[in-house]
């Protein structure tokens, strides 16, 4: 071997890229939810006496579904990949807290079955009071306090905003 030659660098070749399929599957996953929602839009009966009827936003979520899915495609095809979580508070060593997702799981299920009885600034208020519970609160009184301000205020909001009428359950003829 000659002194030129010994002194070369070794070749090196380009890493092959990764495909990442599990972001196709997203990317192929919200362009079918988007045009089932958009196609689904377009069968909505639509009355006369509404200017922006129930088609619009179906239409606007459905489009931005299709949109975001194929800028997903493009990063990916580009080489674009998600850098994993890398925050100081997250512990990636650690299990699930699977009591906490029971806990909101049943504050969920509570609200679903006492809806249509206590109605929504009830039901609404306990929602919140216990999913700030189950995720660690011990201000019980706070929470039911805010949390009826809101239900109460987000019932109001329905009804004389929007002129949809939420479930007052035992509170009709009081709201």
């Amino acid at each position: 071997m000659s002194a030129p030659e010994a002194h070369k660098a070794p070749e090196t070749r380009p890493a092959e890229r990764r495909v990442d399929l599990g972001q196709y599957g997203l990317a192929a996953f919200m362009i079918v939810i988007g045009i089932y929602t958009v196609f689904d839009a377009a069968r909505l009966e639509v009355g006369f006496a509404d200017p922006v009827g129930p088609r619009a936003f179906p239409y606007l979520i459905g489009t931005g579904l299709v949109l975001v899915g194929a800028l997903l495609v493009v990063a990916t095809a580009r080489g674009a990949q998600p850098e994993p979580e890398e925050g100081e508070d997250v512990d990636l060593s650690s299990s699930a807290d699977w009591l906490t997702v029971l806990k909101l799981v049943a504050v969920l299920l509570f609200t679903v079955a006492t809806v249509n009885l206590l109605g929504w600034a009830i039901s609404g208020g306990l929602l919140f009071a216990g999913a700030a519970w189950s995720l660690g609160s011990r201000t019980l009184v706070r929470d039911v306090i805010v949390g009826l301000v809101l239900a109460i205020g987000s019932w109001y909001a329905f009804y004389v905003g929007l002129g949809i009428p939420l479930t007052p359950g035992v509170l009709d003829g009081i709201l």
